[in-house]
């Protein structure tokens, strides 16, 4: 068993829940271990929906063990499908940190390096938000199976 992986408990067919070590390492796992399950049921590597979880599950689980790793505590991942979406949710352990509101959200300077990776959640995700957690807290955001245009014009 790959030492990054802490715990693995799933709860039913379509939910994956991982503990993962709160670490760079921890989070490229996150991604890569997210996209497979998706593949697993049925969603296919290179489908749209498949890119879009690994980009919002990158950045979330990114964000969690940058800005919300606490020393000795692991983040956990929990990916499941949802009627039409597939549902990221990403909690941490620091309670003293959280991330703005979807409605709070505000574009960076044109020369930040940082503060885009929410902005990109939002426009790939139907919904998103912040849950508190004890302790922590919990982002999650809601990707659909099928990309907004394909849903809008009904061409796939």
């Amino acid at each position: 068993m790959n030492s990054e992986i802490s715990t693995h408990e799933a709860f039913s067919e379509s939910e994956l829940v991982l503990r993962l070590s709160s670490t760079r390492c921890g989070a490229r796992l996150a991604r890569h271990l997210a996209v497979r399950q998706l593949h697993v049921w049925g969603v296919p590597y290179d489908s749209t929906a498949s890119e879009n979880v690994a980009a919002v599950v990158a950045e979330l689980a990114a964000n969690a063990v940058t800005h919300g790793r606490v020393p000795g505590r692991d983040f956990e991942l929990r990916v499941c499908l949802v009627p039409g979406a597939v549902r990221v949710a990403v909690s941490d352990t620091r309670t003293e940190r959280r991330p703005p509101e979807p409605g709070e959200l505000a574009a960076p300077e044109a020369e930040a390096e940082s503060g885009r990776g929410l902005l990109l959640v939002q426009a790939l995700s139907r919904a998103w938000g912040v849950l508190p957690r004890v302790p922590g807290k919990t982002v999650w955001a809601e990707v659909p199976r099928v990309p907004f245009a394909e849903v809008l014009t009904g061409v796939r």
